[in-house]
């Protein structure tokens, strides 16, 4: 299972570092159930990237941008169908059947599409929707800017008041209904993917108004900020957007327990392996800032909550091995029993889970695509920008759109110019590159002691710290290991 844009900080298992203490009971049973990867972080980001990441075992973000599946990508539902395993998907995750994010789920033997959520082309009444609504989605602002997507959102959830409407309760209703399907038939894979607790920050009562006094429909209020410095809003109109936030994590996890109790009903703990993970966390004014901006990818983004219950392992550990988004392909690949190798980047979790060893990696590479190249052991972090202006080149089978980001949505030109060969060295298969333009970074290196430093205040890049030595180091290592474009070195200064 994968819940988006859910970072460690809001959840008590990972000891919670927001003021807005939020109980998820269901997401604390899950934990309690198996294993906790206490050192997990992202890989490619955001959204489509982490999924290629999933679903197929690429680690992406040094070769291309938001896009679609290979054609040389093994997907993890046709690797475990051709052992005989049953796959079914549940997801409100709209972005699977865009131009730009489609293959990730024809491979599955069945798949629902919960409808409506965010910028999904679903409903076309009523023509005015709700003003109110409008407003906190900062719809007009967004629609001078030549961006009407808003208003859609404001369309889709027209007349929706019961909380049984609205996007959690519809995806764990429809997954654990598809749990009692495939459970009569082993074996078996339901990936489900809630699009919540992802913006917009809109639910319905008793979760609107638990954690604020505001009144939830006061139009000058906010549900969606834009991507961007927190200073955009007030300091009121922050903390509702921090309360929505809030109320939507808990209505997950109420949602969550309706499959948890069918796991229990139906006895399938003892014969079933069970992981819960998100993509990437969401900013809410740390840092100063809001949403995913393209700066340096603090833990706020980059640490995700991992558990993995498995009928071999113990329940209730914690563990310090160091791990990454890519290496659920392979994990759930090996439950399944299924014949694989990973793909070219995954490695399987259950070794760890099943107390066969205490290490799994030494390091992890995490960011944007033409962003800082970001590298953690697990204790320390750091940061390392490329080159401001520098170009890095696109590599893919298919002409992608690299930048600005509302472009991910719609089918690119095609570039002018664009050379093929067989570039990619995990995959033996020619592709296209060709310019994927110059990205924002960040001013200078930073480097964090997270140990020490939790929350990332105290830089101690630039600083005479040895560490800094060491894990730019461990960072040139790790994009050899990956066989990293030269332009990619080059541009972080450490060709």
């Amino acid at each position: 299972m994968s819940v988006d844009s859910l970072g460690c900080h809001w959840l008590a298992p990972y000891g919670r570092r927001v003021e807005i203490p939020v109980e998820t009971p269901n997401l604390e049973r899950l934990a309690a159930m198996g294993t906790q990867f206490d050192r997990h972080r992202v890989g490619s980001l955001p959204c489509m990237p982490a999924r290629r990441e999933f679903l197929a075992g690429v680690c992406e973000l040094l070769w291309r941008p938001w896009g679609p599946l290979e054609p040389f990508d093994v997907p993890l539902a046709r690797a475990a169908r051709a052992h005989g395993v049953r796959t079914a998907l549940v997801t409100d995750h709209f972005h699977y059947w865009e131009h730009a994010g489609r293959g990730y789920h024809e491979d599955f033997d069945t798949w629902e599409h919960v409808r409506g959520h965010e910028y999904d082309h679903w409903r076309v009444e009523p023509a005015d929707p709700d003003p109110a609504l409008l407003r906190q989605l900062l719809a007009p602002e967004r629609e001078q800017l030549g961006f009407p997507n808003r208003r859609q959102y404001a369309r889709n959830v027209h007349g929706l008041e019961r909380e049984e409407d609205f996007f959690a309760a519809r995806v764990f209703t429809a997954a654990t209904a598809a749990l009692r399907g495939l459970a009569r038939r082993e074996p078996w894979f339901l990936y489900v993917d809630s699009f919540d607790v992802h913006e917009p920050f809109h639910c319905p009562e008793p979760y609107a108004s638990m954690f604020t006094d505001e009144d939830p429909r006061d139009p000058e209020l906010v549900v969606w900020p834009e991507y961007g410095p927190a200073s955009s809003l007030t300091e009121r109109q922050l903390a509702f957007v921090r309360a929505q936030f809030a109320g939507k994590l808990a209505m997950v996890d109420r949602w969550l327990g309706t499959l948890l109790d069918a796991l229990d009903e139906l006895g399938l703990w003892e014969t079933t392996t069970v992981i819960l993970t998100s993509d990437h966390g969401h900013f809410l004014g740390e840092h100063g800032w809001l949403g995913k901006p393209f700066v340096p990818v603090y833990d706020v983004l980059a640490r995700t909550p991992l558990w993995v219950a498995h009928p071999d392992g113990p329940r209730g550990r914690r563990v310090d091995a160091l791990s990454t988004a890519v290496d659920v392909y392979a994990t759930v690949l090996e439950a399944l029993g299924a014949e694989s190798d990973g793909g070219p980047h995954s490695r399987s979790l259950l070794p760890v889970v099943r107390g066969e060893t205490d290490e799994h990696r030494d390091a992890v590479l995490y960011g944007w695509f033409g962003g800082a190249a970001n590298v953690s052991d697990g204790r320390w972090t750091y940061f390392r920008p490329g080159t401001p202006g520098a170009r890095v080149a696109c590599h893919s089978a298919h002409f992608l759109a690299t930048y600005p980001p509302d472009a991910w949505f719609r089918p690119p030109p095609v570039p002018r110019e664009a050379e093929a060969g067989r570039f990619l060295p995990y995959a033996d298969a020619p592709v296209w590159r060709y310019d994927g333009g110059a990205w924002p970074q960040a001013e200078r290196p930073e480097l964090y002691d997270v140990e020490a430093d939790p929350d990332q205040l105290v830089d101690l890049a630039g600083r005479g710290d040895p560490n800094e030595a060491r894990l730019r180091d461990l960072l040139a290592r790790e994009l050899a290991r990956l066989d990293a474009p030269a332009e990619q070195l080059e541009r972080l200064e450490l060709a």
